[in-house]
């Protein structure tokens, strides 16, 4: 699968593990910054990762911030993108299988690398139900991504 990945410097570290566990897992990863811990700010990353994904370049992505929060907020900003924070596994498939997620986002103070590990790898598994009930939904969450989008 092509997987963009992005972080802030807060998530710089743990971008890198993952980075490289995707990597060996054999996906191909588009790495879009930061390349230190020198501070940037999250939702220049969040941005970066999002038109990869609008693009069509990549079927899913990670970033990653301090607590995941402002990552999120910042992505969830831009229509198209679904963001998901999730710091448990049930929630990473979840997303995907019920509200069609295409970004998982992370906070690297909360969890470690093996736990983010696990979560990506669920993200990834996940597939969408496609169920009516869901599909519904997604297409309501669009309709609100119009209505709203340009006060966003």
């Amino acid at each position: 699968m092509h997987i963009v990945i992005g972080a802030d410097h807060a998530g710089f570290d743990l971008k890198q593990s993952v980075g490289e566990y995707l990597r060996a897992l054999g996906h191909d990863v588009i790495d879009v910054g930061t390349v230190s811990d020198e501070p940037v700010d999250y939702p220049d990353v969040a941005e970066a990762v999002a038109k990869v994904l609008l693009d069509g370049k990549t079927e899913r992505g990670v970033l990653i911030c301090g607590s995941g929060v402002g990552a999120s907020v910042s992505a969830n900003k831009i229509p198209g993108i679904r963001a998901g924070l999730c710091h448990d596994t049930y929630s990473a498939r979840q997303g995907v299988e019920h509200d069609d997620t295409n970004l998982l986002v992370l906070g690297a103070r909360v969890i470690g690398v093996e736990l983010a590990r696990e979560l990506v790898r669920h993200f990834l598994a996940a597939k969408f139900t496609g169920e009516e009930r869901h599909k519904r939904r997604v297409a309501k969450i669009k309709v609100l991504e119009q209505r709203y989008g340009k006060n966003t």
